[in-house]
């Protein structure tokens, strides 16, 4: 799951984002509102923190500009002003939720998960294909019900494939939802992924086309093996 945080503080956005990454999220930093913005009208996310003091523009303009355009993201607003009509003015502009800083993080990654299973509200809390099953509260991952260890990204791979099961994923659509904008690596880095999780996947007993290759195309969870 790739995650846009518009956060002007060094110290939160430092901290805020490496427990992301720890929880294997995808996180992308922007220090202020145009450049959020920015990144929320070019790039797919499936969730923005944005802070409501921000240079260049607010929080309350970024989230009207992208609510008026059509774009229906979770938006989780973190504020150092805990005043009522701040949250009206915030979930007016087309907020999901709004969070005072400071915040404790159990809490907060509680929110962002309910906001995350409410924009897939189709999917059940427990992702399932087949045999294997992925619970995104607890991060673990089982294959007939034996735990599978997996590294963060194998993790994160797995669950954009159960997000988007009938979808077949290029390598280019892999690297933007796994990868942060900064650091992203070759596609060559995603065929090497995908053959250590089918390595992982064959050991536990699972078909070794339960991930099958479309040519020419992508990845996807074979449709034929749906439990």
């Amino acid at each position: 799951m790739r995650i846009l945080l518009v956060e002007d503080d060094p110290r939160i956005a430092q901290t805020l984002g490496a427990v992301l990454r720890q929880n294997h999220y995808t996180v992308d930093l922007a220090e202020d509102g145009e450049l959020g913005l920015n990144f929320a009208q070019t790039y797919e996310y499936d969730l923005i923190l944005l802070d409501l003091m921000l240079p260049k523009r607010d929080g309350f303009g970024v989230c009207r500009e992208l609510r008026k355009g059509g774009d229906r993201v979770p938006i989780l607003m973190l504020t150092a002003k805990d005043t009522s009509t701040d949250q009206v003015m915030g979930l007016d502009a087309g907020a999901d939720d709004y969070v005072v800083k400071p915040f404790e993080i159990e809490p907060l990654l509680a929110r962002i998960r309910a906001l995350l299973r409410r924009g897939s509200a189709a999917l059940p809390p427990v992702l399932t294909w087949e045999k294997l099953h992925l619970d995104p509260s607890t991060c673990v991952v089982t294959y007939q019900d034996l735990p599978l260890h997996v590294t963060p990204k194998e993790y994160a791979l797995l669950e954009l494939m159960l997000r988007s099961p009938h979808r077949v994923l290029s390598r280019g659509i892999i690297l933007e939802h796994l990868w942060d904008l900064e650091d992203p690596p070759s596609e060559e880095t995603v065929k090497v992924h995908l053959r250590r999780l089918r390595q992982k996947l064959k050991a536990a007993g699972a078909p070794p086309t339960l991930i099958e290759t479309v040519y020419g195309i992508g990845y996807r969870l074979n449709p034929n093996l749906r439990s």
